[in-house]
C-alpha cells in the first residue's frame, strides 16, 4: 500500500531500508526526546525492523518509510499506523520520526492527517492515538494540529518525564471538516 500526500510519499516498510532505519534513529538528534536514546547499532535496527514488517504481514498495516515526491527513494523519516501499548494502555498508535533536514517545514503535520485520513478512511479505525514527552512540544503542537487531542499522562519509564497519550475518534475527525482538509490552525 502506497500513499502520497501534496509532498511525501509513503510505502511500507522493507528489510532493505535497515541503513536508513539506523541512519535517522541512531541520531542524537533525533532522540532527543527519547529516553532509551538513539539506536544502539545496526543490529538493533534489523531487529526493529523486523518487528516492524511483521506488523504489517500481520495486521494488513504499519510504518512507513517516508520520502518527498521528488525523491522517492531517499528516506527522510519512518513513520505509520502500528498497534501498541504503553503501561498497559494499547493504542493504535500514529508514531513518526524525521531527519533533523527535514524538521521545520510542516512535513510531520502533513504526514500525520494523511496518516490519521488513512486510518479512518481506508482501516476505518474507531480511534488514533499518539504518545509524546511531555518535554517535546513540536511533536505535542504536531498532534494539536492534526485534530488529537490530550487525554492523561502515562508513566512507563522510570526516571523519566511522563509521556501524554493524545487522542481522535473517528467521529471527532469527521466532525470537523477543517481538521479533514488538513487546514486546521
Amino acid at each position: 500500500m502506497h500513499l502520497q500526500s501534496e509532498r511525501l510519499y509513503l510505502r511500507p516498510v522493507r528489510p532493505s531500508d535497515t541503513d536508513d532505519l539506523f541512519r535517522i534513529y541512531g541520531d542524537p538528534a533525533t532522540n532527543t526526546f527519547n529516553p532509551a536514546g538513539p539506536y544502539p547499532d545496526i543490529k538493533h535496527a534489523q531487529t526493529v525492523l523486523a518487528r516492524w514488517v511483521s506488523h504489517w504481514a500481520n495486521n494488513g498495516f504499519g510504518n512507513w518509510a517516508i520520502s518527498l515526491l521528488e525523491s522517492p527513494e531517499k528516506i527522510i523519516g519512518f513513520g505509520g499506523l502500528s498497534i501498541s501499548s504503553y503501561a498497559n494502555t494499547t493504542i493504535n498508535n500514529l508514531g513518526y520520526r524525521f531527519a533533523t533536514h527535514a524538521w521545520g517545514k510542516g512535513l510531520a503535520t502533513e504526514f500525520a492527517l494523511n496518516s490519521i485520513r488513512y486510518g479512518f478512511d481506508t482501516l476505518a479505525l474507531n480511534e488514533i492515538s499518539a504518545v509524546v514527552r511531555s518535554h517535546h512540544r513540536a511533536s505535542q503542537h504536531v498532534l494539536l494540529k492534526s485534530g488529537l487531542r490530550y487525554v492523561r499522562e502515562i508513566h512507563d519509564v522510570n526516571n523519566a518525564s511522563p509521556r501524554l497519550l493524545f487522542t481522535l475518534t473517528r467521529d471527532e475527525w469527521y466532525a470537523n471538516p477543517s481538521i479533514i482538509n488538513g487546514v486546521l490552525q
